[in-house]
């Protein structure tokens, strides 16, 4: 399915920090371009101080049909009863077009394991749905999914949420990701792309993009997971297999056809990120670009 009950996603949708580096004006802008392209749902992190609900609650109301997906709110940022209490607005003010998608991100020191961090956080969520609260039910069911790459999250996720959502992995672990969920969840999959045709300046530009992530604890661990080596870490460089594996590069037919691989392996919806883009810049050209390629005939808004 590309829907969550009656939230159309459509099969593929845009992930982006751009709206973390822009003024409301130009974000707002966007967005309605964006619709107006066609693309059904835009993913936001929550990374440098713009806070998830928010943030997605300005989009929301900078256009009319188009999806907000966090992707994600840490769970670290605010406690169970404002994350259900904003979530609950959204759903209420913008009925089946927010998704809360919930994840531990870097974590915090001295927390419980991931796991346990999430389990706790779901079941305070539940104790106040089975509270009396002031606040009206909204319009149409408040959903969420969960960040999750291992097995025991992808199963937390199946158990207690509408979902996964998951970031830089392979068609390979969708496939895995899909048989453990189940047929019925809601598999989200975000993945880098760079508009390059030469492949040793497509590789040089990827790695930069992928460098953090291959110097934290918790990506390197996912990353074995995946079935890399120690010499595909290579130190934080990665090597020319695990970048080209979690960055599809070339031109547009290309890309398109990569992206494809993760709805053969059972993705619902594919969220594609465009990296590469200087600073100050918007992806904006590229996702003009890979809406002719991506999105049905007829799809503009």
């Amino acid at each position: 399915m590309s829907a969550i009950g009656n939230m159309p996603l459509g099969r593929y949708g845009i992930w982006t920090f751009d709206f973390e580096d822009q003024p409301a004006s130009l974000a707002r802008d966007t967005a309605q371009e964006l619709e107006g392209l066609g693309w059904r749902a835009v993913w936001i992190p929550e990374r440098d101080g713009r806070e998830a609900l928010t943030h997605a609650g300005f989009l929301l109301a900078s256009t009319r049909r188009l999806a907000v997906v966090n992707g994600i709110a840490q769970i670290w940022s605010r406690e169970p009863r404002w994350t259900r209490g904003a979530a609950l607005l959204l759903a209420d003010a913008y009925p089946d077009r927010h998704l809360l998608g919930l994840g531990i991100g870097a974590g915090r020191p001295g927390t419980a394991g991931p796991l346990r961090a999430m389990n706790d956080y779901l079941d305070a969520l539940d104790a106040l749905d089975a509270a009396t609260n002031a606040n009206p039910a909204p319009a149409a069911p408040m959903r969420r999914v969960l960040a999750a790459y291992g097995p025991k999250m992808l199963g937390l996720a199946r158990d207690r949420s509408a979902g996964a959502h998951t970031y830089h992995v392979t068609p390979r672990h969708t496939a895995q990701a899909r048989e453990i969920l189940g047929e019925r969840p809601f598999l989200g999959v975000e993945h880098a792309v760079l508009f390059e045709t030469d492949p040793g300046r497509a590789r040089e530009i990827a790695r930069a993009h992928l460098r953090p992530y291959l110097t934290q604890k918790y990506n390197v661990a996912k990353f074995r997971r995946l079935g890399y080596t120690e010499a595909d870490l290579d130190g934080g460089r990665g090597s020319d297999r695990l970048v080209d594996d979690l960055v599809f590069w070339g031109d547009l037919d290309t890309i398109a056809a990569r992206l494809e691989e993760h709805l053969d392996a059972g993705a619902d919806h594919v969220a594609v990120q465009v990296v590469g883009i200087g600073p100050g810049r918007s992806a904006l050209p590229h996702w003009r670009q890979l809406a002719e390629a991506l999105l049905p005939v007829g799809a503009v808004a």
